[in-house]
C-alpha cells in the first residue's frame, strides 16, 4: 500500500482522504487546522506540520484546496511540497484550479523530479463521502495508470483526459454548465410566479415538457434549502470566474457565463456567500417583488419526466 500525503481537509478533502484510508493506505496529513484531521488521526493517520513535511514522507500526494492561489502556495511556496518532495514523487491536485496554474505547477515540479497531474473532482460532498466522485485527470499517462487504484478508491468514474490541465478544464466546463444554467431557471420561475402561475403547477408542466432537463434546478428553488450547503455560493461563483478567466485566456467569448458571474458577485456582496448557490434566486425575487414559495415538500413531486400522479 502507498504512503499517501494529503493536504487540505475541508468539506471535500476530508472524505476523499477518508476513502483513501479505508482502502488501506497510510496517510500523512496537513491542513491549516489540525482539528480538521481529527477523525483521520484517530484511525491511524500521521500529522505533518507543513506541506514540505508531508512531501518528505510521501510517495504520492493529494491536495484539495480552495483555489489557484492556495494550490500555488502549497506547491511552490516556502515549506511547500516541492521543497520536500523526493524525485519520483507523484502529485495529484484535486483543487478547482486554472489549467495555466496547473501547468505552472507541473513545470516547477518537473525541475524537482515530481510528476504533477490535475485530478479535478465533481459530485459534491455526498460523492466524496460515498467514493462516487467523477475524477477528471490530466498529465502523465504512466503515473495515472500506476496510481489509478487510488483514484478508484475516491471515484466511481475516473477519466484520463490528456495533458496536464485537461482535467481542470473539463471540471470548469462541467460546473459552468450546471451553475450558469440554473441562473436561467431562477429567472424563468420568478417570471412564472410574477405572472400568477403556481410554482408547483409550473414544475409539473415543465417536468413533462421540453424544459425537463432543467428540473433539478427547479426542485432546489422550491426547497429553498440553501442555509447549510456542501457547496457554497462563493465557491460556485469562484468556479464560474475561473471558467470566464479561462475563456479570456483562450479568446472564447462567454457573455452568458459572464452575466452569471455578475449574479454571484452581487450575491456575495449582499452577504450570501456562505449560503448555497440557489440563494442567487433572492436577487431575482427582490427585483421582481415576488417570492417563489410552496407549502408542499418536493418529496411529493414527480421525478424528472414523470407526470403528476404518475
Amino acid at each position: 500500500m502507498a504512503e499517501v500525503g494529503f493536504i487540505g481537509l475541508g468539506h471535500m478533502g476530508n472524505p476523499i482522504a477518508a476513502n483513501l484510508q479505508k482502502a488501506g493506505h497510510h496517510l500523512v496529513l496537513h491542513d491549516l487546522s489540525q482539528g480538521a484531521a481529527a477523525n483521520l488521526l484517530e484511525q491511524g493517520a500521521d500529522w505533518a506540520d507543513s506541506p514540505q513535511a508531508v512531501a518528505e514522507r510521501s510517495e504520492v500526494i493529494f491536495t484539495s484546496l480552495p483555489g489557484p492561489p492556495e494550490a500555488e502556495a502549497v506547491a511552490m511556496g516556502p515549506e511547500g511540497i516541492f521543497s520536500g518532495a523526493k524525485p519520483g514523487t507523484v502529485f495529484f491536485d484535486t483543487t478547482s484550479n486554472l489549467p495555466s496554474m496547473v501547468r505552472r505547477m507541473a513545470a516547477a515540479g518537473q525541475e524537482k523530479g515530481v510528476t504533477v497531474l490535475d485530478a479535478a473532482v465533481s459530485g459534491g460532498v455526498r460523492g466524496a463521502e460515498q467514493g462516487t466522485l467523477s475524477v477528471m485527470v490530466g498529465g502523465d499517462r504512466d503515473a495515472f495508470e500506476k496510481y489509478k487504484p487510488l483514484l478508484d478508491a475516491i471515484g466511481g468514474n475516473v477519466f484520463y483526459l490528456g495533458d496536464v490541465g485537461a482535467g481542470c478544464t473539463v471540471k470548469l466546463i462541467n460546473n459552468l454548465l450546471g451553475i450558469a444554467s440554473n441562473q436561467l431557471v431562477y429567472e424563468g420561475v420568478v417570471l412564472g410566479v410574477k405572472a400568477g402561475i403556481d410554482p408547483v403547477t409550473l414544475y409539473e408542466v415543465i417536468n413533462v415538457s421540453s424544459g425537463t432537463r432543467m428540473i433539478q434546478g427547479m426542485r432546489a428553488i422550491l426547497d429553498r434549502d440553501w442555509d447549510d450547503p456542501g457547496f457554497t455560493l462563493e465557491l460556485a461563483g469562484k468556479d464560474i470566474s475561473l471558467a470566464v478567466q479561462l475563456g479570456r485566456e483562450l479568446g472564447v467569448p462567454m457573455p452568458v457565463a459572464s452575466a452569471a458571474e455578475q449574479n454571484f458577485i452581487r450575491a456575495k456582496g449582499r452577504g450570501l456567500g456562505k449560503k448555497g448557490g440557489g440563494a442567487t434566486l433572492i436577487l431575482v425575487e427582490e427585483v421582481a417583488g415576488v417570492e417563489v414559495r410552496t407549502s408542499l415538500s418536493t418529496d411529493s413531486l414527480p421525478g424528472p419526466g414523470r407526470p403528476a400522479g404518475g
